[in-house]
């Protein structure tokens, strides 16, 4: 009866879908009224209907579960887990093959990640406290499980009997053997056991100090005074949020959203003595956060990742971080920032003498400082662009633009979405779409968007990877599911959803993880979705971010929001593409200053931070030197956990997608048999093949900055 009553829902499910895979303007617009129109419904549905709703057809995702039934799940997760541990490590040495010892870890990771991510997703999502404390919990204790798993000797040792044996059931099996023998001896347990116990103490030493040094700066409660005069440029609604002295003056923070806005609008006083003043006091005591103490932390901090890296076999720490990535070796990140740099230098130093002249006019025979930079850039773009982004905001009505991305997504990737109207969800506002082949119609998986604010949940826009593609020992796929989290406002009568210009490329971008994760076609699930290479994950949603640049799918994903046939205007689409790169050789130079800098202390022993950061600035930033008395290696979190050593891999990412869209897509924005190259020959393998072989083979050469040099050039003011 039970399969019977599921095989009616289905029925149903297939006649409710709605087909999203329209073209030409007026067909948009047609999807955009169909988006509204199913989210009205999916909002209004009656009371309890939820009972009545169906699951994802070859998803093991399970939404909904309550605190209880998630530190269940969790205990079931760890229990099935040290299961196949033990049973893996009691397979005789001499016994060992790859159906007894690799294919039970290899399904273990396909089948438990979705658990997993089960009990962990809730946290970002849910706006019960005991649900997000039980999902923080289960995170926590099945952390520690993976950490007592990645130290088992008796599973290395046969792992490593494995690999011995020289069973190769394919290439990509080959990596998996290889990556698993990896990891366990980047965990030490190649070394003898006292090594490996102080490479243990060492790790724990270090997360801790990584720790210290952010809560450092998050507990850093320094404020200045200013008063109105002071602050002359900012607007009266950010002047609200601040904090009042007793007498009436203002207080500001040193946290980044105060500095930021602070650096970027605040004028010239009137009297000639207080010129760029409060720029100036605002940007010294925020380099100056945490000076003592956190400069003392980052060095202990790099002293131990070296002595941690030489332990495991690595020449430096550098060595160590960069082996698991593109990259490979510190030399290489060198060599690439510093052509990058040295391309740049003459567009960036046009862009200073830019930014000199105006503070000339502006303020008189003032020096330029790195304090000036946002102001200045931000001055010379409302001088050079006539942008108005509340009036852009009016083309983009958060439902237009995502059937608009939708319509992109399928014509390019030769893909069909179909919403899937009775699903179980977790808010009434999460939406289910189904991803299919469009010339096989093969399901290929399925994405969830809950995209809209709601109190408690996470607060930014990301993708999370839910299930991963894998391919079982009896040959059936498990299929990809993803969920796209964001915090747009909902439509409120007469007053519909509109994106900023920058929400709309964040959401280009995101559906290009959505896409990466659903087109990949790799056996392993470890290989599989946004489980790659760090210094690849980015690259084909920074290659897609492209599209909201040009006027062709500018008008694809927009329209005014009265009237949604009336598309984005030329002159709009033309002033965006050229402040895209406005000044972004001088950005670009001071990103590069950090990068430099981070690689430079995880390569090099007995570095004196302070006069390091000195001697590069100038040389770095064009003879700009670095404020008196601040010490940004005191303040520089990226470098201190999260990024250490890998500062570079932003920019790294956008060099390889510039490559990419000027060789393969700048004239073809919807040629579809190149977008199925993509799909094909770099989505799909993900982490089964090495990056620069995958992306070298799709360029048929191996990539180059030049594209990423030129492109700046052309945009340049």
């Amino acid at each position: 009866m039970e399969s019977e009553r599921n095989s009616e829902k289905m029925s149903k499910q297939k006649r409710e879908r709605n087909v999203l895979a329209f073209t030409g303007a007026t067909a948009l617009a047609v999807i955009a009224v169909n988006f509204a129109i199913t989210a009205f419904k999916r909002r209004h549905k009656k009371k309890g209907s939820l009972d009545a709703s169906i699951y994802l057809q070859g998803s093991i995702v399970r939404v909904n579960l309550s605190a209880a039934e998630i530190l269940k799940l969790a205990d079931k997760i760890v229990s099935k887990s040290k299961e196949v541990h033990d049973a893996v490590a009691s397979v005789p040495l001499d016994k060992v093959t790859f159906m007894n010892v690799i294919s039970p870890l290899a399904e273990l990771e396909a089948q438990q990640f979705p658990l997993v991510q089960s009990c962990v997703f809730p946290k970002l999502v849910c706006t019960s406290d005991d649900v997000c404390k039980s999902s923080a919990e289960a995170e926590r204790k099945i952390d520690a499980h993976m950490l007592s798993c990645s130290n088992r000797e008796d599973v290395y040792r046969v792992v490593k009997a494995v690999a011995a044996t020289g069973e190769w059931v394919s290439p990509e099996a080959k990596r998996y053997i290889q990556s698993l023998v990896r990891d366990f001896e980047r965990s030490g347990l190649n070394l003898t056991i006292s090594k490996r116990e102080e490479v243990q103490r060492l790790r724990d030493q270090i997360d801790e100090l990584s720790l210290q040094y952010v809560r450092n700066l998050n507990d850093d409660k320094t404020f200045l005074l200013f008063s109105e005069a002071d602050l002359l440029g900012l607007p009266p609604e950010f002047l609200k949020s601040l904090d009042k002295a007793e007498n009436g003056i203002f207080k500001v923070t040193l946290k980044s959203h105060h500095v930021a806005a602070v650096l970027e609008l605040c004028k010239c006083a009137f009297e000639p003595l207080k010129v760029g003043r409060t720029r100036r006091l605002v940007a010294v005591a925020y380099g100056k956060r945490c000076g003592g103490i956190n400069l003392s932390v980052l060095e202990s901090l790099v002293e131990l990742r070296h002595k941690f890296a030489r332990l495991l076999g690595y020449s430096n720490y550098a060595d160590y971080a960069l082996d698991l990535r593109m990259a490979k070796s510190s030399s290489k990140v060198f060599e690439f920032l510093e052509e990058i740099s040295a391309s740049l230098t003459d567009l960036a130093s046009r862009e200073l003498l830019m930014l000199k002249d105006l503070k000339r006019k502006e303020e008189g025979e003032l020096p330029f400082g790195i304090e000036d930079l946002l102001y200045y850039v931000r001055r010379v773009e409302e001088l050079q662009f006539d942008l108005d982004f509340g009036a852009v905001k009016q083309y983009f009505p958060v439902n237009l633009v995502l059937s608009g991305i939708f319509k992109v997504f399928q014509d390019l990737f030769g893909l069909r979405f179909e919403e899937v109207l009775d699903a179980v969800v977790w808010h009434s506002d999460v939406r289910v779409f189904s991803v299919f082949d469009l010339s096989s119609n093969d399901l290929l998986g399925y994405f969830y968007l809950d995209i809209y604010k709601r109190e408690g949940k996470y607060a930014h826009t990301c993708v999370v990877a839910l299930q991963n593609g894998a391919l079982s020992s009896t040959g059936a796929r498990q299929i990809p599911v993803a969920l796209l989290i964001s915090q747009i406002q909902k439509d409120i009568v007469g007053h519909p959803s509109l994106l900023r210009f920058s929400e709309v490329v964040n959401f280009f971008h995101e559906f290009g993880h959505v896409v990466q994760q659903i087109c990949n076609r790799a056996s392993f699930a470890r290989f599989s979705g946004l489980r790659v290479d760090p210094d690849f994950v980015e690259i084909p949603a920074q290659l897609l971010e492209n599209w909201c640049y040009e006027s062709f799918s500018l008008k694809l994903i927009s329209g005014f929001h009265q009237d949604i046939t009336t598309p984005i205007k030329d002159e709009i689409c033309k002033s965006l593409k050229r402040r895209r790169y406005a000044f972004s050789a001088l950005k670009l130079k001071q990103e590069i200053l950090y990068c430099i800098f981070d690689q430079i202390i995880h390569s090099a022993d007995n570095v004196d931070i302070v006069e390091l950061f000195k001697h590069l600035h100038p040389k770095v930033m064009l003879g700009l030197p670095m404020l008196e008395g601040t010490n940004p290696a005191s303040c520089f979190p990226r470098s201190a956990i999260g990024f250490e050593s890998a500062c570079y891999s932003r920019i790294w990412s956008e060099v390889f997608a510039a490559d990419i869209f000027a060789c393969k897509f700048r004239d073809g924005l919807l040629n579809q048999r190149v977008g199925m190259q993509f799909r094909n020959n770099v989505l799909a393998p993900g982490g089964s093949k090495e990056p620069i072989e995958i992306l070298s083979d799709f360029l048929g050469r191996e990539p180059s900055i030049q594209a990423f040099v030129d492109s700046r050039a052309e945009c340049s003011l």
